[in-house]
C-alpha cells in the first residue's frame, strides 16, 4: 500500500489570487481555525476515497463489527469446560493477573462453573451456552476462535488495543486502515462508520484516524445511551441545501479548488472540501440508507425490532446490513454503555449476562440470517467479540468474573473464513490459551489478509517511521479459512 496517495485537484495560481481578493470560498479566519486543528503531514497526503483493490486475492469486501464491550465470559458461551463444574467451589491456584500486579502474588481462587448449560449445536457439533441461543441455531455458520490473547487487562488499554492495536499511543483504528486502504463502494456515503459508540474507555480514538488523513476517520451514527430510533448523522437532512441546484456546488467547489491550487496550506482546504461534499451528497443518500421503517415488517421482526429487549441493538443491526448494501466498508455496531463501566463487565453478578445476551443474542441472530438469505455472508465478514474475555474463578470469592486478555473467545463469520469450527485451546479451566493461540495482531492481521490487504504493506509514514496496524507484529492464521 502506498504511503503518500496522489493530490486530486489542480488549478491555475491566477485564479487562486484573484479568488483570494474577492474572499470567495471558504473564509480566511474560520479555514485557519479548522485548519489549525488537523495535521499538516498528514492532511498533506488526502485521497479521495475511490474503490481500490488490495494486494492479495479478496475473499470479503466489507466487515461489520459487533463490539462487544466490557468482555463477554467465554467460559459461559463459547469455550465449554467440564472441569469448571467438576472443581466447583475449589480454590486451586491461577496466575491472577490483577493479583500479581499490585503484590507480586496470586492467592488461591474460587473456582466458578459455567452459570448456562452448553450444548453441541447444528451438524458441526460446535458447543454453545444457553446464554445465546439464537446465535446458537447459526452455530454452523461460526468460526469460533477460541485462543484469543490480547494486551491490557483494564478495560481502557485492551478496548483501545481492540480497535487501533495500541494500548496507550495515538493510532489509527482499524477502520479508518481499512478506509486508507480500500476507499469506499459508495461515493455518497462515508467508508466507515460506527453506530452508536461510547464516549468512555478511548472514545473517539476508537474510530479516528490520529496520523492518517481526515477522510478516513468513522462517522459516528448515534452514541452509546441515545435510542437506536433517534441515532442519525447530525446535521443531515433530506433536503438539499443548494435546492436542487448543483450549479452553485460546482461553482462553490471550483473556488474553493483554485483558493487551494499552488499554496502551502492548499491540502488543509481539501481536507475539508472533501468532507462538505460528502455532507452535501449524503443530503440525497443518506436519509434512504437509514430508512429502518422502509423494511418489510417480517424483516424488522427479524432483528427483534419492536419487542423492548432487542428493539435497540436490532436497529443497530439492521442499520447495520444496510450499511452493508449500500458499499460501506467497515461497519461498527456498539453494544455499550456510554460510562467506563462497560455493558459486559459483570465483577460481583454475574447473572447480569443474561439480560445483556437477551439484548443482542436475536438481532445478531437475525442479522446472520438476512446476509445469509441475500447472498451477502459470502463477502461480508461478521466479527463478534469484545476486548477480552473473563477468569474462570470467582472475583473476590462471589459471583462475577474478573478480566481475562490470556485467554478468551470471538467469532467470526462469512467472508471466506471456516464455518461450523472452533479453532484453538484454552487450558482446562479457560483461563489462558495455550494451543493455535491468536493474538489481536494476529487477529487484525487475518481480517486485512481477507480484504485483500497485506498488513505488513499497508503502511503510511509519520514522523519518520512506517506505521501499521500490526506495528511490527502478526502474521496471518491460515488456517482460519475455508
Amino acid at each position: 500500500m502506498r504511503s503518500n496517495l496522489s493530490h486530486p485537484m489542480s488549478l491555475g495560481t491566477t485564479r487562486r489570487a484573484a479568488l483570494s481578493k474577492l474572499a470567495c470560498g471558504f473564509g480566511s479566519m474560520a479555514l485557519a481555525g479548522l485548519a489549525a486543528k488537523n495535521s499538516e503531514a498528514a492532511l498533506a497526503a488526502l485521497s479521495s476515497m475511490a474503490p481500490r483493490t488490495g494486494v492479495v486475492p479478496a475473499r470479503a469486501k466489507r466487515i461489520i463489527f459487533l463490539f462487544m464491550s466490557g468482555g463477554v465470559s467465554h467460559v459461559d458461551s463459547f469455550d465449554y469446560k467440564p472441569r469448571l463444574i467438576e472443581d466447583d467451589g475449589r480454590l486451586l491456584d491461577f496466575d491472577d493477573l490483577r493479583a500479581i500486579a499490585k503484590t507480586g502474588t496470586s492467592p488461591k481462587q474460587r473456582v466458578m462453573a459455567p452459570m448456562w448449560k452448553f450444548e453441541k449445536r447444528g451438524q458441526s457439533g460446535l458447543w454453545v451456552a444457553d446464554l445465546f441461543p439464537e446465535m446458537a441455531k447459526h452455530a454452523d455458520d461460526l468460526c469460533v476462535i477460541r485462543s484469543m490473547q490480547t494486551e491490557g487487562i483494564a478495560h481502557g488499554p485492551a478496548t483501545l488495543f481492540l480497535h487501533t492495536g495500541s494500548t496507550n499511543f495515538l493510532r489509527p483504528s482499524m477502520g479508518a486502515w481499512v478506509s486508507y486502504g480500500l476507499g469506499t463502494e459508495n461515493q455518497n456515503l462515508p467508508g466507515f462508520v460506527t453506530i452508536s459508540p461510547a464516549m468512555g474507555n478511548g472514545g473517539p480514538r476508537n474510530y479516528g484516524t490520529a496520523f492518517l488523513p481526515a477522510a478516513y476517520q468513522g462517522t459516528a451514527i448515534g452514541r452509546a445511551g441515545v435510542p437506536a430510533k433517534d441515532a442519525v448523522i447530525r446535521n443531515m437532512t433530506a433536503s438539499n441545501p443548494f435546492g436542487g441546484d448543483v450549479r452553485q456546488l460546482d461553482a462553490i467547489r471550483a473556488l474553493n479548488a483554485a483558493q487551494s491550487a499552488g499554496t502551502a496550506g492548499g491540502s488543509d482546504i481539501e481536507a475539508m472540501v472533501e468532507s462538505y461534499e460528502l455532507a452535501w451528497r449524503m443530503q440525497t443518500a443518506g436519509p434512504l440508507a437509514f430508512d429502518l421503517d422502509s423494511e418489510p415488517q417480517h424483516v424488522r421482526e427479524l432483528y427483534g425490532i419492536g419487542t423492548a429487549a432487542t428493539d435497540q441493538f436490532g436497529r443497530q443491526c439492521l442499520l447495520a446490513r444496510r450499511m452493508a448494501e449500500s458499499g460501506v466498508r467497515f461497519i461498527q455496531v456498539s453494544y455499550a454503555d456510554n460510562t467506563n463501566n462497560p455493558a459486559w463487565d459483570q465483577h460481583s453478578n454475574l447473572k447480569k449476562h443474561g439480560d445483556h445476551a437477551l439484548a443482542v443474542d436475536r438481532p445478531v441472530a437475525g442479522l446472520l440470517a438476512d446476509l445469509k438469505q441475500r447472498g451477502m455472508l459470502e463477502d461480508t465478514i461478521v466479527w463478534w467479540g469484545g476486548e477480552f474475555g473473563r477468569t474462570p474463578y470467582a472475583e473476590k470469592n462471589g459471583t462475577g468474573r474478573d478480566h481475562n486478555p490470556a485467554g478468551f473467545s470471538v467469532w467470526v463469520a462469512g467472508g471466506g473464513f471456516k464455518s461450523g469450527v472452533a479453532y484453538g485451546e484454552t487450558d482446562e479451566f479457560g483461563h489462558h490459551a495455550i494451543s493455535d493461540k491468536v493474538h489481536m495482531h494476529d487477529l487484525h492481521a487475518t481480517l486485512l489478509h481477507a480484504l485483500g490487504l497485506d498488513h505488513e504493506k499497508l503502511t503510511y509514514r509519520h514522523a519518520g517511521r512506517d506505521f501499521r496496524l500490526t506495528d511490527v507484529h502478526g502474521h496471518v492464521v491460515s488456517d482460519l479459512f475455508a
